[in-house]
């Protein structure tokens, strides 16, 4: 059974930061893809960011130069720092994990809430 620990959401002002992170646990191996995907109220879930196993971090482009994704792969965890944070980021942010023999396994968190607002 695999387990994805979220923690790090929260209301801050615009302009503000926030650190995510998702720690992977249980029976998980191979761990090829790890990112953080958004859903906000009446919209369909997004991709925010991914990073291969040895690779660069992809960033949609909403984010990109405001939000910073990394690793750490002895933790199996994962972590999103987003600054310059603006109410249209609000969302439940969801962490995402590809693993498994040929990627063949996909495992989603339980999804944490970050407001964005004065």
């Amino acid at each position: 059974q695999v387990q994805l620990v979220e923690s790090g959401g929260g209301l801050v002002q615009p302009g503000g930061s926030l650190r995510l992170s998702c720690a992977a646990s249980g029976s998980i191996f191979s761990i090829n893809v790890m990112g953080w995907y958004r859903q906000a109220p009446g919209k369909q879930r997004e991709l925010v960011a991914t990073i291969l196993s040895g690779g660069s971090p992809n960033y949609a482009s909403s984010v990109k130069g405001r939000f910073t994704l990394s690793r750490d792969n002895a933790k199996n965890t994962v972590y999103l720092q987003m600054n310059s944070l603006k109410p249209e980021d609000t969302a439940v942010y969801y962490c995402n994990i590809i693993w498994g023999p040929g990627a063949r396994y996909h495992s989603w968190g339980q999804g944490t809430q970050v407001t964005v607002s004065s």
